[in-house]
């Protein structure tokens, strides 16, 4: 139990496949393909660079001089991006380090081997990256240093926004910024400051950030919005030499109403013969598959029980069953299949308020908020299809209706509460029928309406339908019995004025 969840926090950590090992790693010249050859530090072209290395944040690197011993006679440089920043002397017996050029970045970090004239740094940030020349009497070599940051992981549910943060409170007018994804590293956005260029490519990848991608003009952070399953992955970042990755988990998001079933797809048609399958709530190991050792189990019993006579394992596609859910079920679940990872978010509600509303009247749907917090993102989902209609996102400050979605059948008919959330849809028409959501960040909790949409003739329910017809009754024996009293109190007169002619 405990190496598998020991591999499924490695699965997290380095799904995107990097190896760091000590002290150059091939991976980087792949991992990049369209690295700036010049940048506006002075940065050698690719052909000159004798050596790529990479080491990640915090960690040492040592550059090699290619010599095995020093001569009597040999001075040598080392200069970072033409800064020098150590040297020696070895007739005068002279090892001299300059720690505190460049703002004393190099401070404390900086070893020469007194033997072979190697340089190490120590303690490496994204300040050491870059291009280091190394000058032994006439001879000169070029070498780059790349510091990769720790991998950071961000989450977030599908259909929400997520902001990668570049951590720079502002950009400098010399700075250019690459953001590529995916195993084939391809370039989704680059901004070059010297040029005021700032462009988002959304047409890559079958255009699965079409209309999806914006660029901090500050920071040069980027924000992917209405997020999907497919944007799930790694996502590189270059800041002229410095380089970070994240690992961004977009979570499916599942809805199930309390006491139905709820079925997580793991997307294959069928398993292969050295398949291995981990389904994990959390944490928590909750069933496995292992097709090599014909194993295919469920574990009832972790979690208090919970998930007792509840789990169901689909011995062809691996798919998981949750059946009778309960509040208890929510959570995050992680899919493991080999060395890949699927996530899912599942929310259980336990109450769908119904409301009705004549044709051409407004309905307002309550959030259930008195106000909105700082943090607090509301979404606000339409249909079969769970279509984002309108959303807020208070730390933004942006309130958004979406009009021209479902071939605008809400244009000029929403209305936000940008206190409370609530969400009001006037003129409505039948097409405004159906099942709305609503979706708290916060808590990752959930609201449903059915909304009836009723137009004159045709009322909303059986319920009115009956109340129509009794009063509908009602009114034609009122009616009958005024006809009737009416005859009567006629013939009455006429028989007494008949009575008194006779009389005289």
């Amino acid at each position: 139990m405990f190496l598998k969840l020991v591999l499924l926090c490695l699965c997290l950590w380095r799904l995107d496949g990097v190896s760091y090992s000590d002290p150059i790693y091939e991976d980087y010249e792949d991992d990049y393909d369209e690295v700036t050859s010049k940048s506006s530090s002075g940065a050698f072209a690719d052909d000159e660079v004798e050596t790529v290395y990479g080491v990640k944040e915090g960690d040492s690197v040592s550059i090699n001089s290619g010599l095995t011993e020093m001569k009597d006679d040999d001075e040598i440089q080392w200069r970072f991006r033409n800064t020098l920043i150590a040297e020696i002397n070895v007739t005068a017996d002279r090892f001299t380090v300059y720690e505190d050029v460049l703002d004393g970045r190099f401070r404390d970090r900086l070893k020469l081997d007194n033997q072979t004239g190697s340089l190490t740094v120590t303690h490496t940030t994204a300040e050491h990256a870059g291009d280091y020349k190394l000058l032994i009497n006439s001879e000169i070599k070029r070498f780059r240093l790349y510091v990769v940051d720790e991998v950071k992981s961000e989450s977030v549910t599908e259909g929400y926004s997520i902001s990668l943060n570049t951590r720079l409170p502002e950009m400098k007018d010399d700075d250019v910024i690459q953001w590529r994804f995916g195993d084939e590293n391809t370039l989704i956005a680059e901004i070059n400051k010297r040029f005021d260029r700032f462009t988002v490519y959304e047409d890559v990848l079958d255009g699965r950030f079409r209309d999806r991608l914006k660029l901090d003009d500050q920071t040069g952070s980027l924000t992917v919005t209405h997020t999907t399953t497919a944007h799930d992955g790694g996502y590189k970042l270059q800041i002229n030499s410095e380089r970070k990755r994240f690992r961004l988990i977009v979570f499916g998001l599942k809805l199930v109403k309390e006491g139905d079933s709820v079925s997580l797809n793991s997307g294959l048609t069928e398993m292969k013969d050295d398949d291995e399958i981990l389904w994990w709530l959390e944490i928590i190991l909750i069933a496995e598959i292992n097709v090599t050792a014909d194993r295919f189990a469920v574990y009832e019993d972790v979690l208090d029980g919970r998930f007792r006579d509840r789990l169901k394992l689909d011995n062809q596609t691996g798919s998981l069953t949750v059946t009778h859910t309960t509040t208890e079920h929510e959570g995050d679940y992680y899919l493991q299949i080999n060395s890949e990872i699927k996530s899912f978010r599942l929310i259980v509600f336990d109450e769908v308020t119904s409301v009705s509303v004549k044709e051409g009247d407004s309905v307002s749907l309550n959030s259930g908020l008195t106000e909105m917090k700082y943090f607090d993102e509301i979404q606000w989902r339409f249909g079969d299809e769970n279509t984002v209609i309108a959303e807020i996102n208070k730390r933004f400050d942006r309130f958004t209706v979406y009009e021209d979605v479902l071939d605008g059948r809400f244009r000029d008919r929403l209305k936000l509460d940008n206190q409370t959330g609530y969400l009001t849809v006037t003129h409505t028409t039948t097409e405004h029928a159906g099942e709305y959501l609503m979706m708290y960040s916060r808590r990752f909790s959930s609201k449903v309406f059915i909304v009836s949409v009723y137009d004159s003739v045709h009322c909303c329910g059986p319920t009115e339908a009956v109340i129509r017809l009794v009063l509908s009754a009602l009114v034609g024996v009122a009616t009958v019995s005024i006809v009737v009293y009416d005859i009567r109190s006629r013939r009455a007169e006429r028989d007494q004025a008949h009575i008194h002619t006779s009389g005289t």
